[in-house]
């Protein structure tokens, strides 16, 4: 079984993800962190190789094979990316979503962790609101162009979850209670 977590910025894909790959037993993977290393390869933080994208479409292109080539070759893994579940479409696919203020509260915390030096540290929450809208807008409009892909379109996928006012761990719960058979 192949589960792909799709969502907006800061709705948990990655934290969840993790938890749900460790409670099956399956490999986890995430296009964000490649994303990020991607950016951090280039002297970029993640919004600037994002504007980057807008013109050079092989840094898109590079990805979405990854994760393409993932759904091909492997299975029992949980894959968190915004267009997994176009490019696996076999998978159980789940959509994370979150209030915009929520969300950039945790891109703004998450920004200051290890691991996410690539990531730019805003100045406050509002910052972090401002860039992920136009973050999520540049890569919307990306998907749309390239493979007339809406990750915002519910009809996507097998499961919606709101993780505004809910822990991960009580996401985890959800996604497992909907896994089919």
């Amino acid at each position: 079984m192949i589960i792909s977590i799709s969502g907006n910025l800061g709705s948990g894909k990655s934290t969840v993800g993790k938890m749900l790959a460790k409670k099956l037993g399956f490999k986890h993977y995430s296009t964000g962190d490649f994303w990020r290393e991607l950016a951090r390869q280039r002297g970029l933080d993640v919004y600037e190789l994002n504007k980057l994208a807008e013109t050079e479409t092989s840094i898109d292109k590079e990805i979405d094979e990854y994760s393409a080539g993932l759904g091909k070759r492997e299975d029992n893994f949980v894959i968190d990316s915004r267009l997994a579940w176009h490019f696996i479409p076999h998978s159980f696919k789940v959509r994370l979503t979150v209030d915009a203020e929520e969300g950039a509260r945790r891109v703004f915390s998450h920004a200051r962790e290890e691991g996410r030096n690539s990531e730019k540290k805003h100045e406050d929450i509002a910052e972090a609101a401002r860039a992920n809208e136009l973050r999520e807008s540049s890569e919307n409009k990306r998907y749309l162009e390239y493979y007339n892909a809406d990750p915002g379109n519910t009809d996507n996928y097998d499961l919606v979850i709101d993780t505004t006012h809910i822990s991960a761990e009580k996401v985890v719960e959800k996604i497992l209670e909907n896994l089919p058979d």
